[in-house]
């Protein structure tokens, strides 16, 4: 296991002039980010809304006998990880090797890289993984026999002697990778058995892109995958491909994974291990996410579900002309690849408690450094954004906010900071 990490004024968003902490030091300094503790803009998680995240994907998924290995690529941190694991999570997704390797580095156990492995660099790096630690698991995907004969050259030229566990990957024709027809799925999961390299432990898709929150749109598309899903496992048991007695089915983004869960046991005559990968559950988000969680929330008749733990603040550091607000923070900051981040509540300079901002309150431009914030000019004075005061936005997409900082405050409902954590993109 890696030292603890330190923080310090190398960081956006850290004090500056403070001397450096470890991770146990941090929620000892009584930061208060409404009275101006730490500098703006700057990338929160709330300890609060995180927990139960946590807790009602962990009952979502023993409710229904299933495993999740979330995608740690939404976060790349590590300590989000260890709550993840630590909350019951069989393994942690990845969508690259040296995803995959910081994930080994700091104990994750099963590593599944949802992606397909091919490059020779990426291949040596997996083996080296394994012979450094030689209980890890880990798991990629397989959808081509050009793929097999990629490893087995590299195998052959390097020498490896050891098996690799894949998952056949099944597509759909428009979208991502995969076997498109059941013929090419059959004739790749009789290769990867034929193969000195490579181990079948299952199936597995994602339908995450197909979301439309059309219900019966979704559930038909659905549908029609996890059937594929489960005719090719029964094929498979038939002919002997697999290489264990357990098979592993998975599938599941986080937008419609509730209709996956539903197919992700089918009766085999076998154990099945169904594993979903929703990585975005963790944080939610205030936009996109929450749009989809409502219709898992019609579906399965729930008054609740995931709650935005992420959240990004910004002050505001001019008012150049009516109806226009800058924000000091931009594209180097916050998601925008979906929906621009959109205020949700305002502090004023005197650190008053949060309050929701006007309705007529909008983001509609990001640069580098700069958000525009739209207001009615006409609106009474009291609704408009005022100099110096605190501006949080929800954000749309949590992986492309992640990706912007190298560590996020963890802080208590009255935002005080209460913990960190890092990240390793």
């Amino acid at each position: 296991m890696p030292d603890t990490p330190t923080f310090g004024p190398h960081l956006k968003g850290f004090p500056a002039g403070q001397a450096p902490l470890s991770r146990e030091q941090i929620g000892q300094q009584d930061w208060q980010l409404l009275h101006g503790d730490l500098a703006l803009p700057l990338a929160v998680l709330k300890q609060s809304a995180l927990q139960h995240n946590l807790h009602w994907m962990r009952d979502f998924c023993a409710q229904r006998g299933l495993f999740i290995a979330p995608h740690g690529k939404t976060s790349m941190s590590p300590e989000l990880w260890r709550m993840q694991l630590d909350a019951g999570a069989w393994g942690i997704s990845f969508a690259t090797v040296f995803q995959a390797a910081v994930g080994a580095r700091h104990g994750v156990p099963v590593l599944l890289i949802a992606n397909q492995v091919i490059q020779r660099a990426e291949l040596d790096a997996l083996a080296l993984l394994h012979a450094e630690q030689p209980a890890l698991r880990s798991l990629f995907l397989v959808d081509s026999v050009g793929q097999v004969e990629h490893i087995e050259a590299w195998a052959a030229a390097r020498g490896f002697q050891g098996r690799l566990e894949v998952l056949l990957e099944l597509g759909m024709a428009g979208q991502r990778t995969g076997c498109r027809t059941a013929d090419g799925a059959r004739q790749l999961a009789q290769r990867i058995h034929a193969s000195p390299v490579l181990q079948l432990a299952g199936i597995e898709c994602y339908e995450g892109t197909t979301a439309t929150c059309n219900h019966a749109q979704d559930r038909a598309t659905v549908q029609q995958l996890m059937d594929r899903v489960a005719a090719i496992a029964r094929e498979a048991i038939a002919q002997g491909w697999f290489a264990h007695e357990e098979i592993i089915l998975s599938a599941g983004g986080s937008a419609i994974f509730d209709l996956v869960a539903e197919r992700l046991t089918p009766q085999l005559g076998r154990p099945v291990r169904g594993v979903l990968r929703s990585g975005c559950y963790l944080t939610h988000d205030h936009q996109r996410y929450t749009r989809y969680l409502c219709c898992v929330g019609e579906r399965l008749n729930l008054r609740e579900t995931l709650k935005p733990a992420l959240e990004v603040l910004a002050c505001v550091q001019s008012q150049p002309e009516p109806g226009l607000a800058l924000l000091s923070m931009g594209k180097r900051d916050v998601s925008y690849d979906l929906d621009l981040p959109q205020p949700i509540w305002r502090s004023d300079a005197q650190g008053g408690a949060p309050q929701a901002v006007p309705s007529h309150w909008r983001t509609d431009a990001l640069n580098d450094q700069h958000a525009y914030l739209r207001f009615d000019p006409m609106a009474p004075e009291a609704e408009w954004p005022r100099l110096g005061e605190t501006v949080a936005s929800g954000i749309s997409h949590p992986c492309t906010t992640f990706d912007k900082w190298r560590w996020l405050p963890v802080v208590d409902d009255t935002y005080r900071v209460v913990d960190a954590v890092t990240t390793m993109f």
